[in-house]
């Protein structure tokens, strides 16, 4: 039976794709879940975006915004000014309210999102500046009148090269120092204005932002490569002060830009170098994590990094095309397998690094060096957010994030709440327009091929129903089974699909079977599909059989989604418009004000597997449609 729900993002209907359709109808891989298996909490914390739009981010419970990125390097909270960097001019600009660190904080506060503020690390922010041109920057024309290019709507600041080199800029013409009694000094500021985290303000508090490019980013400032021991001495001086302001809040970081950041310092590029040799021979990861424990061991067990993060940016094109969509979907795999080899620069073309596996390397150098540390990736995208193919990615990325483990994360680049990204992250935080959710606790699930049809599993904790997404990432509809072991339900399992029949909304179909443990679907091509098994229990449904305004009669089905037999049965409901009940059949029925609850009379309170039974009432007032919970007794 085809059901209808009442939301504007779920259409209507839909249709199992048969033979008859555009796409191939294919064998697929076989899927499994065992419930009993591979289980952990997923953490609501990777739902996490930089930014977005206000509406979106509430409609999905957005669990975490980042306030950061290059601009945050060089903010001073005195004055509301920050840096652009080399990301235009090397300007200083004045924040409007919105965009100050307390509007932003002030702002997710208030709709229970959690920030992670961004403290400035490098040595200097930005000093006062005129709220409109002409701004103050970096390298003003005043002091070097020839550059390769300047700002065309502010002519006194330029990029800061002459003829393709660098020049050497005068650091107090934008900024003023700033060492780690200013991050402290930030810190308690905005304790004394929302709280401590333990009371409700800031729980996070970011090392800077991608440092080892702070030589590139504000070099206008810092012209100097970092090295392990600038970035290991900033790192702890700051984690320090944050704590002595709020020992509640939590530390993350090194926040670094990507690959050569992960393994190597400034100094030494983007490989084992003379700062790696000087450091034990440990890459800038492993060192990073092992200064911070040996801080912590020094200072009385205290700690001073509780999340470990990194930036991870895929190395591929923004292009569409069926190379560059082969290439987006498969290159996800580096977050987490271990046969997979990147085919970018720096793979066996390039640096000739192993096999990234990143989430689990960033947990094996926890354990290994920072016990402990829980892992962050404060900014991702794979792109092409706009299109079906980025869809299947972030879909595909959000479950690698909760089968994986990883403790938060914050996308940096947003879909739009109308792009196919977008609906990737409703697929898992409000598939039927309700606010539904994909489970909380993950369990196993594996494909015979991931590749073509990727399978992510979890429980949900409120009411113990299982939720599987597949990811269809191949242009052939897919037929697969589904095994579903230590799950004792055998009720129908819901089925929401969002895909190329319409990319406008996710799709409410017609609800499978699921028989001896098995669920036999076909899945579109380039499509998204979560199926929601019932929890093992019993389900009720309510049809009215004669309304005549003033009054209805109505008939209520009672079913046993439990692979076992069930020996009574009580289904409570509460009325919306003030119905009474006045006779009722097969049922021993009582109503209090509202409220109203139905216990089997005995006879019909035994239903077998799968099986079911009915009783009936009679009530005053239109008929209604009340939401039925059923609970075997």
């Amino acid at each position: 039976m085809t059901v209808v729900v009442p939301a504007s993002l779920v259409a209507a209907t839909f249709t199992v794709q048969t033979a008859t359709s555009a796409a191939a109808v294919t064998d697929g891989p076989a899927l499994a879940v065992d419930v009993s298996a591979a289980r952990h909490a997923i953490s609501p914390g990777i739902y996490g975006l930089n930014g977005g739009d206000p509406a979106f981010n509430a409609e999905i419970g957005q669990s975490v915004a980042r306030w950061g990125g290059n601009a945050a390097s060089r903010y001073n909270f005195k004055n509301h000014t920050y840096n652009t960097g080399s990301d235009w001019f090397f300007e200083n600009i004045v924040a409007d309210e919105a965009h100050t660190v307390e509007g932003m904080v002030g702002s997710n506060l208030g709709r229970g999102i959690k920030p992670v503020v961004t403290v400035p690390m490098s040595g200097w922010v930005a000093k006062d500046s005129p709220s409109s041109h002409p701004f103050t920057c970096g390298f003003p024309a005043t002091r070097f009148p020839r550059q390769d290019r300047f700002d065309e709507w502010d002519p006194n600041c330029g990029n800061g090269q002459l003829d393709g080199k660098t020049l050497a800029a005068v650091p107090e013409d934008s900024s003023i120092r700033a060492d780690a009694a200013f991050a402290g000094e930030m810190v308690t500021h905005l304790v004394d204005r929302f709280g401590t985290a333990a009371q409700g303000g800031v729980p996070i508090y970011e090392l800077d932002n991608e440092p080892v490019l702070w030589a590139s980013t504000h070099r206008d400032v810092h012209p100097e490569l970092v090295s392990y021991d600038e970035l290991g001495g900033k790192g702890t001086a700051t984690a320090a002060a944050i704590k002595a302001a709020d020992p509640s809040a939590a530390v993350l970081g090194p926040s670094g830009w990507g690959y050569c950041e992960w393994v190597a310092s400034g100094v030494d590029g983007c490989g084992p170098g003379a700062d790696a040799a000087a450091h034990g021979g440990l890459n800038l990861s492993q060192w990073y994590l092992k200064n911070m424990k040996d801080y912590s061991d020094a200072h009385g067990g205290k700690r001073y990094l509780d999340y470990f993060d990194q930036h991870f940016y895929p190395q591929i094109s923004g292009d569409k095309n069926p190379e560059a969509n082969a290439l987006r979907l498969r290159s996800v795999r580096s977050l987490w397998d271990p046969t997979y080899v990147e085919e970018s620069w720096i793979g066996p073309g390039g640096v000739n690094a192993p096999p990234l596996q990143f989430i689990r390397t960033m947990k094996q150098w926890i354990a290994q060096y920072n016990p402990g540390t829980k892992t962050a990736i404060t900014e991702y995208n794979w792109g092409a957010l706009d299109d079906i193919n980025g869809a299947l990615a972030q879909a595909d990325i959000l479950g690698v994030f909760g089968r994986e483990g990883l403790d938060l994360a914050t996308m940096w680049g947003e879909p739009k709440p109308t792009d196919p990204g977008a609906y990737a992250f409703r697929m898992y935080r409000n598939y039927d327009g309700a606010g539904s959710r994909f489970g909380d606790v993950s369990v196993s699930g594996t494909s015979a091929d991931q590749g073509r049809l990727a399978v992510y599993a979890a429980e949900r904790s409120s009411d113990k129903a299982l939720t599987v997404m597949v990811v269809n990432k191949t242009a052939d509809d897919l037929t697969s089974p589904l095994s579903v072991a230590g799950f004792d339900s055998a009720g129908a399992a819901q089925r929401f699909t969002y895909g190329t029949t319409d990319l406008g909304a996710i799709v409410r179909g017609s609800d499978l079977p699921v028989s001896n443990g098995r669920v036999d679907a076909t899945y579109p091509a380039n499509s998204i599909t979560l199926l929601v098994l019932p929890p093992a229990g019993c389900s009720a449904s309510l049809q009215v059989n004669g309304d005549w305004g003033s009054g209805h009669v109505a008939t209520v089905t009672v079913t046993n989604n439990r692979a076992t037999a069930m020996k009574g049965w009580r289904v409570a409901w509460t009325w919306p418009g003030g119905q009474q009940v006045t006779n009722s059949w097969n049922a021993t029925l009582t109503q209090n004000a509202a409220g109203v609850v139905a216990a089997d009379v005995g006879w019909n309170g035994s239903i077998g597997a799968g099986g079911g039974t009915t009783f009936g009432f009679q009530a005053n007032g239109a008929a209604a449609a009340p939401r039925l919970i059923c609970s075997p007794t």
